[in-house]
């Protein structure tokens, strides 16, 4: 036998170590509020001694539940799902669940191969990202009953629980504020739609909402960027190097906007004299840049522990109730966006 193998610490020697039944170290960790609180700490100094490890695999076998939760996430390379990660962790965390992380690079087909893992692991539930999946990853939670929500995007005809925003009225927000400042000559730069209903619905409603007004976006006033500060940053000069130049430009998200903010300082532009630019989210940071970023915020940490306590609450009811949380937007206009300058008809 390898001599990781050995040596082992087992329930009944913390027990020992603690004296105590093993019982006792058992609903200490099941049922913490049913144990003494001296009795709680001479059990935690016993475990912390000894390195003992709680074999979950082998709960599970007996029908208890891992004390484990799946959250799949388009990406984690960028801040975009950062901040609402650390708060959905926190939020289960209180309940006494971890948080089983993946991601599938805007794949919904790799998407479903996550899920699949994440449910061999036998968590206890599954949280996803979006309202977009495949047929496949709904078949799948449906086949195994696993509780399972949507994050970060809010509709009321979702399949699933959802805790999230409105992505159509963000998008719609956004064109709003442009408006009102008095711009016409609009561009627009987003990431690629497709496996995304966050950036479709926000180009959507930024379309719908211009032509509303009257306001049509010609080819060359559209371009496309990954969630990439380096890539916007080159999607924005080809839009800039079409004169004469929009007056403003709505970006899917805060990174594309960010990569527009440099790329308009690259060519000597002034921001917002020269080009207006509003973002999407209010991720950390777009507050700090110079200027700072007028955007559309997305209340990420509020999202995040109201969808933990919904869903952990959820996955442990005898009798569970689907929810849908709406959370509110707010346009936070800051350095980037200003009042139209008049040009010569």
């Amino acid at each position: 036998m390898p001599d990781f193998q050995r040596g082992k610490v087992d329930i009944v020697a913390v027990a020992k170590a603690a004296k105590v039944s093993p019982s006792t170290v058992s609903r200490t960790f099941n049922h913490p509020e049913l144990v003494n609180p001296a009795t709680r700490k001479k059990i935690r100094r016993a475990v912390q001694r000894l390195g003992y490890i709680r074999n979950r695999a082998a709960q599970t076998m007996h029908g208890k539940r891992s004390g484990t939760i799946g959250l799949v996430v388009p990406t984690i390379n960028h801040a975009i799902f950062a901040e609402v990660i650390q708060a959905f962790s926190d939020s289960i965390d209180k309940a006494g669940f971890s948080l089983l992380l993946a991601s599938h690079g805007y794949n919904l087909d790799r998407e479903y191969a996550m899920v699949r893992k994440l449910l061999e692991h036998r968590v206890d539930g599954v949280a996803l990202v979006g309202l977009e999946h495949s047929n496949a990853t709904r078949r799948l939670i449906e086949q195994q009953k696993i509780p399972a929500m949507a994050i970060w995007n809010y509709a009321e005809d979702s399949e699933l629980p959802c805790v999230g925003a409105d992505n159509y009225l963000a998008g719609r927000q956004a064109a709003a504020h442009l408006l009102a400042l008095g711009h016409k000559d609009i561009g627009l730069i987003f990431p690629d739609t497709q496996g995304n209903d966050r950036a479709r619905h926000r180009l959507l409603a930024a379309v719908d909402h211009l032509n509303s007004h009257g306001i049509s976006i010609p080819e060359n006033r559209k371009s496309e960027a990954p969630y990439s500060v380096s890539q916007a940053k080159q999607a924005a000069l080809r839009l800039f190097a079409d004169r004469p130049r929009p007056t403003a430009l709505l970006c899917g998200n805060d990174v594309i906007a960010q990569g527009a903010l440099y790329a308009a300082q690259k060519l000597g532009m002034s921001v917002p004299m020269d080009i207006s630019i509003i973002g999407i989210g209010d991720f950390k940071g777009s507050a700090d840049i110079e200027p700072g970023l007028t955007t559309i915020r997305i209340p990420a940490e509020k999202i995040g522990t109201l969808a933990g306590k919904k869903f952990t609450d959820y996955v442990t009811s005898s009798n569970p109730t689907p929810f849908k949380i709406c959370c509110e937007l707010e346009c936070v206009a800051r350095g980037t966006t200003c009042i139209a300058p008049r040009r010569r008809s």
